[in-house]
């Protein structure tokens, strides 16, 4: 009997010395690396340079080419049966591209022609460079409002076409290094800046701006605003309508052709969707609505009755527009802010759309290779008349439900648009622009989400009002402040998160060694005398630092805090820090953590930290706060922390 005492000390002795142990592991890790390293690091780790040494050259070689052309490796289970589905998918998809091109290089106040060119250059590009099977690359309509409503402003296409077309070619030329930029240094965190729910009001405001810039094609209207905003828009239309409909200078045929075919689209993508076997009528029914419109103005010579019609579009394949770019030029600082506009709205889009299908495939993208491929085939495209490309939704779901394999079926595409060029294009001069404008509108119900809008809405109000505010902001205002206000609302979401942190007060769970916050779990208990405290913020720095103090100022001083907050029953004896959620501190946080020690301190109350993450601890030993709350009172865990109160009688008697 008289041993037991012996061995109860002895297992006493046994567990502060582990305690002591696994507070020297998390003292003595080793420093983090700097900062340098830090920016290097994630270059070096980059499929695309990184290399192994117990490699030969040439399999060096052959894995940078790999990388760099992820087609290379889909050839090794590749066959006849595949490439079968990818031709009919390639070809369903042009029958779909090429009206949707013609009509978007339209809403981008290009010609026609260089709406089918950018749906040549950009997609080859990424069938050999992309990671993803789906994703069918070309103009959309979003991009083409972008650049349409920002590059007006600069260059007027009514009064300078050529400068116009030039100012645009130079633009994607800069997106294209903004999103090679993107994926070569691993910066895709910047285009997630753009949150999902301010995509879904972007995206959602954009589609009904788009819709009312069609109202020129369907209408035949001759005066129409520059304006992009829904005001503008509805009191051009009006004025319009009001003075050519008494002069006799407005044609209804426009409208009639233009409702007629739009009735006809809406229905094949009802049919669409209704039944998933006939996935291949709303992919080809633009394309029959350009042959039988096209058809019916010959025959009927509807352009002698005021049919507005598409006229001459250029033949042959692309041009090289290399001198056409204007890099010295008096505007190239506006064409690099507008082309890092549109990269990071085309990426957003594009992973948006890749991501999505990729999901439901079962595989992974790579965000780098996605950037990288977007980035090569946009500078490709600005080289060889093109304007800035990106995936599609409405091409993308029609290639997925074609069956597509691979990315063989961006190439397919490409090839049927080339040979449209080189030999259709006469056939398309008596198109109408009514058709163009009811393609287009066809496509928009899929760019508004409104239940993903009301799933907003209930999950979290902040997220939803950047929602809305992208959506207002780019109807009634512009595109670029829809964007602004969408970005900053997000922006001021985070700025308020960090002012202010969330600070919980921490009590055991009954037969567990957890501590958990008292106010999500009000069976949690906490020890008399010792207040546990965790920071559920990534960084404590300048804009929190005081607001966790005098919280925790507040818990310990006022009784009334204390009661209402559960915790202790009494003096405070022991503040616990428990730092497991802190990723990082700067200079004001340690300020503050120091006059937080001076003051508990000067209180008679011991301070000790939990778990600090490795930059926290690295910084606290460098500022030499850990020698001065002593390092004996840094723990790996709360109960730890609670023991070694308990067992130098801090507690209440």
């Amino acid at each position: 009997m008289n041993s037991l005492p012996s061995d109860a000390f002895n297992m006493r002795l046994t567990e502060d010395e582990h305690q002591i142990e696994r507070s020297k592991w998390m003292l003595n890790t080793p420093n983090p690396p700097p900062l340098w390293k830090k920016l290097i690091t994630p270059i070096k780790n980059n499929k695309l340079f990184s290399s192994s040494k117990k490699r030969t050259c040439n399999q060096n070689a052959f894995s940078l080419f790999s990388s760099l052309f992820p087609i290379l490796n889909l050839f090794k289970n590749y066959d006849a049966f595949k490439f079968k589905d990818d031709f009919l998918a390639g070809l369903t998809l042009a029958s779909l591209s090429i009206p949707q091109s013609i009509g978007y290089a339209n809403l981008a106040k290009l010609d026609p022609q260089y709406g089918l060119y950018t749906s040549v250059v950009p997609p080859l590009i990424y069938a050999v460079m992309g990671s993803s099977r789906e994703i069918a690359i070309g103009p959309v309509a979003v991009v083409s409002l972008l650049l349409s409503s920002l590059c007006h402003k600069v260059v007027d296409p009514d009064l300078n076409h050529d400068a116009y077309r030039n100012f645009v070619f130079t633009v994607t030329f800069f997106a294209g290094i903004f999103q090679v930029a993107f994926g070569v240094f691993r910066l895709g965190f910047l285009v997630d800046f753009l949150s999902h729910a301010a995509l879904v009001g972007f995206m959602a405001g954009a589609a009904i701006m788009i819709g009312l810039q069609q109202l020129k094609g369907l209408l035949g209207i001759s005066n129409f605003t520059n304006k992009s905003d829904v005001v503008s828009v509805l009191e051009s239309v009006y004025k319009s309508l009001r003075h050519q409909i008494p002069s006799g200078e407005w044609y209804p045929l426009n409208f009639v052709i233009g409702c007629s075919f739009l009735i006809f689209l809406l229905f094949a993508r009802f049919m669409g969707k209704r039944n998933k076997k006939l996935f291949w009528l709303p992919a080809i029914a633009p394309l029959v609505s350009v042959i039988l419109s096209t058809f019916i103005v010959y025959i009927f010579k509807a352009d002698k009755n005021g049919v507005n019609i598409v006229k001459h579009v250029k033949k042959g394949l692309n041009p090289s527009s290399v001198h056409q770019l204007q890099l010295n030029g008096e505007h190239v600082g506006e064409a690099a802010k507008i082309g890092l506009i549109s990269a990071v709205i085309a990426l957003t889009e594009a992973m948006a759309v890749g991501r999505s299908f990729a999901s439901i495939k079962g595989y992974q993208l790579d965000g780098n290779k996605e950037m990288l491929a977007m980035g090569c085939g946009n500078i490709a495209g600005s080289l060889t008349s093109c304007y800035v490309a990106t995936g599609s939704f409405s091409r993308t779901a029609v290639n997925f439900s074609a069956r597509c394999q691979s990315s063989i079926s961006n190439i397919v595409m490409a090839v049927t648009v080339i040979l449209c060029l080189e030999l259709f294009t006469r056939l398309l001069y008596y198109t109408p622009m009514a058709i163009l404008a009811s393609i287009i509108l066809s496509a928009l119900p899929g760019l508004i989400d409104i239940r993903e809008a009301c799933y907003i809405w209930k999950v979290d109000k902040v997220d939803f009002l950047a929602c809305i505010g992208a959506f207002f902001g780019v109807l009634f205002v512009s595109v670029e402040t829809g964007l602004i206000v969408a970005v900053s609302i997000s922006f001021a979401k985070i700025v308020i998160q960090s002012i202010r942190p969330g600070i919980e007060v921490l009590g055991r769970i009954p037969t567990t060694e957890a501590f958990c916050d008292v106010s999500q779990y009000p069976m949690a208990t906490s020890t008399p005398g010792i207040l546990v405290i965790r920071i559920s913020s990534g960084s404590l720095c300048f804009a929190n630092a005081n607001v966790v103090r005098e919280r925790i100022l507040k818990w310990v001083t006022e009784e009334d805090g204390l009661k209402e907050t559960q915790t202790t029953k009494g003096r405070v004896q022991a503040v616990i820090l428990e730092m497991t959620n802190l990723m990082n501190v700067d200079t004001s946080g340690i300020i503050v953590l120091e006059e937080l020690h001076k003051r508990l301190l000067s209180r008679g109350i011991k301070f000790c930290m939990v778990n600090p993450r490795w930059l926290v601890i690295h910084k606290l030993k460098v500022a030499h706060f850990v020698d001065k709350i002593g390092k004996e009172w840094v723990f790996l865990t709360v109960a730890e922390a609670v023991d070694a109160c308990l067992s130098y009688k801090f507690a209440d008697p």
